[in-house]
């Protein structure tokens, strides 16, 4: 089953999975890791703070063009 994960470089819950993620992603041509810079866990949340309008983008696209392949 093709998979995507995505999270920040320094959220610190993201951390701890991502040690799992690149081991995942590194065992089959199916799964894609993307890692953005900053340290936030809700970056795609526009009601927050911690919003990052760029990397919200560029997952938004990721996700829509991963839903035309499966």
């Amino acid at each position: 089953m093709p998979v995507q994960i995505h999270g920040m470089e320094g959220d610190e819950f993201f951390d701890e999975d991502l040690p799992s993620a690149r081991e995942l992603a590194g065992s089959t041509p199916v799964a894609e890791l993307f890692v953005y810079p900053g340290d936030a866990h809700f970056f795609t949340d526009s009601s927050l703070a911690a919003y990052d309008a760029a990397a919200s983008a560029l997952l938004l696209d990721r996700v829509q063009q991963f839903l035309t392949t499966v």
